[in-house]
């Protein structure tokens, strides 16, 4: 039994029974609102549904009229989680300077992240900022990242589709599009190739070790937000033991590799700076600690937000033939007008396909990589649905619960409908405040685009070289506690060759 579980069981459980049966609740909740008790505020709602927290907030956040709740508990940080627009935008970008990341958020996040620019304020962020934006915003390295991408669906997706569809086998889909998404943004940070989508890269190789302990020190970071007392995670860190002993193991495994990869960059020419670590480690004043932040910050970013995101599309999309059809004949149109014989698509090629893009941000509504996002409040606040918030107290936006709201999204909220990004066939991109799935103002997420291209050029492909039949599609997936939302048990799917094909 790991330590938060006994001092549960000591101190609050006898507390939690003495207090629900011979107290009342501390009054009557209006629509929406948390249940609160006697000194123990909502915690005993959040140990009962500590296992569907996202749904739980989700129902509390649609009731509310303001679509704002307020956690206090004992033993808890308080704090608010809101599916306001008006309050996101005056958290992201109006009162911007009072939201920043906090102490809190950084001191959960510092072992595994650094101070990189996920997991930084002030001015160390705004520089870290300035030379991402610089390096992002370059044509050479889009077009880095359309060849990178090109290369891994036709020399490794394809043929794997391929196989999996002749030898009639059930594969794991989100496990092949998150090594479509490792060894993709490998190459983008630092020219290196994993190879992780490969026969051999199935394998126990340093690579899939590598992709496999990052993976769990991500998990394991998301579990210290869920903890029911917010010490226990320190108390198992100091005396090294469950989950925070995986953690430390996990970290310098992929500190080791991360290291190395930094060192063998330096000891070579930099005269073409292609990916990001080059660029970066062409700064002499750049530390090794602040480039290894770096690439952390960047594995993050490229590894399960992009997976996720089609994971959940691919999924959506196999009840859905009506909207398939439409983005087939797209790609197929588009073949057709540039007499294209390559597998691939360019990016003007993409940028063409309107319902695709709709298609892919309409799933990432309903599903986004990453539905919680949270900051924490400088000086007390209020926001402008009348919310107080205190200095201290966390801010988090449920980007979740704001896809399923019906004064944003209308009656049909919960149906999965490209066609509301649509105008006479155009792509009209909606209010970030309202869809803050590459979150929003001045932390806009740099490498939207970048997640286009890869999501669009995997859909694309595939879609118009296979079919895909999800086993088990009558029952919707649970998803991990995760920083991202990944499928519980992944995808599993069977693929089947098109045989009508155009090329």
């Amino acid at each position: 039994m790991e330590i938060s579980s006994v001092l549960v069981f000591f101190f609050l459980i006898p507390l939690f029974i003495f207090l629900f049966y011979y107290q009342k609740p501390a009054k009557k909740p209006t629509p929406g609102e948390l249940q609160g008790y006697p000194l123990l505020g909502i915690l005993p709602q959040l140990l009962k549904n500590r296992h569907r927290l996202l749904e739980w907030t989700t129902e509390a956040l649609i009731k509310n009229p303001s679509h704002t709740i307020v956690f206090q508990s004992l033993g808890q940080d308080s704090g608010i989680q809101t599916a306001n627009p008006l309050n996101i935008e005056h958290m992201l970008k109006t009162n911007f300077k009072n939201y920043p990341k906090g102490e809190r958020t950084i001191k959960m996040l510092e072992d595994f992240f650094g101070h990189g620019i996920f997991n930084s304020d002030g001015e160390h962020w705004n520089l870290q900022r300035k030379a991402a934006s610089f390096e992002f915003n370059t044509r050479s390295l889009r077009n880095f990242v359309v060849d990178t991408v090109q290369q891994e669906v036709a020399q490794r997706l394809l043929p794997l589709l391929k196989k999996a569809s002749k030898k009639e086998e059930t594969i794991d889909f989100q496990d092949v599009l998150e090594r479509f998404a490792f060894d993709n943004i490998c190459k983008v940070a630092f020219n290196e190739d994993p190879a992780c989508l490969t026969e051999e890269g199935f394998g126990n190789t340093i690579s899939s070790r590598f992709m496999k302990a990052f993976g769990e020190a991500q998990n394991i970071i998301t579990e210290r937000f869920l903890d029911a007392l917010k010490i226990s995670w320190r108390i198992k860190r100091l005396l090294n033991i469950g989950s925070e002993r995986r953690l430390k193991e996990s970290i310098s495994i992929v500190n080791n590799y991360a290291i190395n990869i930094i060192r063998s960059r330096k000891e070579r020419t930099l005269d073409h700076l292609s990916d990001l670590l080059s660029r970066f480690a062409s700064n002499k004043d750049n530390t090794e600690e602040y480039l290894r932040d770096v690439v952390v910050s960047f594995l993050t970013a490229g590894r399960e937000t992009t997976s996720s995101a089609l994971t959940w599309f691919f999924w959506l999309l196999s009840a859905r033939p009506d909207v398939e059809k439409k983005i087939l004949d797209e790609v197929r149109s588009i073949r057709a007008l540039k007499q294209k014989t390559s597998e691939t698509f360019s990016f003007d090629e993409l940028r063409e396909m309107h319902y695709l893009h709709a298609a892919i941000s309409e799933s990432m509504r309903l599903y986004p990589p990453v539905p919680l996002d949270t900051q924490t409040c400088k000086e007390d606040d209020t926001m402008p649905d009348g919310t107080l918030v205190h200095k201290g107290w966390f801010v988090t936006y449920n980007a979740y619960a704001l896809g399923r709201l019906e004064d944003i999204w209308g009656k049909d909220c919960n149906d999965y409908k490209p066609e509301r990004w649509l105008e006479n066939g155009v792509f009209q991109p909606e209010n970030p405040f309202k869809y803050p799935v590459f979150h929003a103002g001045p932390r806009m997420c740099l490498g939207k685009e970048m997640a286009y291209i890869q999501m669009k050029s995997i859909a694309a492909c595939a879609l118009e070289n296979f079919e895909f039949n999800v086993v088990g599609r009558d029952k919707t997936p649970e998803y991990l506690p995760s920083l991202t939302l990944r499928m519980k048990g992944g995808l599993p799917i069977q693929v089947r060759e098109r045989v009508d094909v155009i090329n």
